[in-house]
Parts: structure tokens; sequence; C-alpha cells
């Protein structure tokens, strides 16, 4: 796949009727002399779930890593509500209301759920219980498990308290790591059936997931990358029946 749908004709975009939350601009950055990501465009806007899919090594991890200020461009501009935030260090992006979940989950496994939650929410003075409450409404397994060790739950519950523990922050930007990795279809159903919740009560969220079925179904765009650059990008519901990204990601013959 080399064609590239212009980002201000994207069929059916909203993005161009709802203010940008997030825009990349010419994104480059490097792992030592390896060019990661080759002048990355991508725009979230305000309220809208974007997926992006792509191969294993395609930038997909970077990119987010990158937003979050985990890594740092060579080259390029991150702008959050019109305000450049490249260069800000992760621990203060939080501050700007960027949630990150990561891939691999990594929740504090020697902690209860409950400490887990907690330190999600450490840029506040205290832990709000309103806060809680909507972690416990959104996961009440995790209410169940309140005092269970982080590292003693399955799969899919860490990944629950993975995206509870990012809410504490009460984040308006929400990226999303492979959140259906390792888990079985029934948890991954209910995974995006509160992503979905989430999205709706007012959080812009992008979406890195191979599962691009999963994926296209519950965002409102996409975009499709190639070795660190963006290869396709158009409304879900296009990418999802376009013969090119079915051969490559549902595994189905190209027309």
């Amino acid at each position: 796949m080399s064609e590239t749908v212009p980002l201000d004709k994207e069929r059916g975009s909203t993005a161009a009727s709802v203010p940008a939350m997030l825009e990349l601009r010419d994104l480059r950055v490097f792992y030592g002399a390896i060019e990661a990501l080759k002048g990355i465009d991508l725009t979230v806007g305000e309220g809208e779930v974007v997926a992006l899919l792509g191969a294993n090594g395609a930038g997909k991890t970077t990119t987010l890593r990158t937003i979050s200020g985990m890594l740092q461009p060579r080259h390029g501009e991150i702008m959050l509500r019109g305000e450049r935030i490249d260069g800000i260090k992760s621990h203060h992006l939080v501050e700007f209301g960027i949630g990150h979940v990561p891939e691999g989950r990594r929740v504090f496994a020697t902690m209860t759920v409950l400490e887990n939650l907690e330190m999600g929410a450490y840029r506040f003075a205290s832990v709000d219980q309103a806060d809680l409450d909507r972690v416990f409404t959104l996961f009440p397994r995790l209410a169940e498990r309140r005092g269970q060790l982080g590292g003693t739950l399955s799969g899919g519950e860490q990944q629950m308290l993975a995206i509870g523990r990012a809410l504490m922050a009460r984040p308006e930007l929400l990226l999303l790591d492979e959140p259906s990795m390792g888990l079985a279809p029934l948890v991954v159903q209910q995974i995006f059936e509160i992503i979905k919740e989430i999205n709706e009560q007012g959080t812009t969220v992008l979406l890195v997931e191979q599962n691009a079925a999963q994926a296209l179904s519950l965002a409102n765009r996409g975009y499709v990358l190639e070795t660190g650059s963006v290869a396709m990008t158009g409304d879900a519901q296009g990418l999802l029946t376009d013969p090119r990204v079915r051969a490559a990601y549902l595994g189905e013959g190209a027309a």
C-alpha cells in the first residue's frame, strides 16, 4: 500500500468539522541512526476515536511514546489544542491532559488494585473518591478485587487496571497501545465496549491496535502506518472496506 488519501480530503472525516485536539506535523523520530518515524502528519479531533494501524515495526508504539514525551522528535511539531508540547517531559504532560496506557499494561505487580489506582492520581494532592467511583463503575471487577495484588490479576483484569489507572489522572486525550493483546475474544469485546463508553463520556482516544476490524468498528477515522510513514488515511468505514486494508490486516484477498 502506497497511496495516501490527503488529510483535507478524508472520506467522511470529522476532523474538518471539529476542533483539532492533537496534531503531529512532519514528525521525525530516530533510534540512533535509524529513522523510525519519517515525517508523520496526523490529526485527532476533539471527541474522536482515531485508530492507528500497521504491522509490527511500522512505528505505532513509537508514535504514542513520542506524543507522551517518552521519546523526543528530531524534527517536527506536536500540537495539543494549538500549543506546542514536544520537548515537555512525560510526567509534566499528564498535567496537560494526556493519559498513556502502554503496551504490556505494566501494572505495579506488588501493589494492590487500589494502590495502583491511587498512583494514577499522583498529579493531585489527594485521591478523589469520585474518580475511584467512576473507575469502579466502568470496571466492577476492579472494585471486587481492590485489595488484590496487581500481579495476581488475569491479563484482562490487568488491562482494565491499566486503563483505570490512566483515567485517575482525568485525561482529555487517552493513548491506548494494543489493549487487546493476549486477551480472549470475549474479554477483548468487553474492553472495547468500555473504551467506547469512555469516549462517550468525553475523552478523546488515539488507539493503536493490530485487530484492525475491532479498532475500525470503534473509530471515527484511521491511519495506516508502513515503515514509519502514513500509507493510508480515511474514515473508519472506508478503511474497513478497502481491499488493500482487508488483504493486509484482515487476511482477505485483495479485489
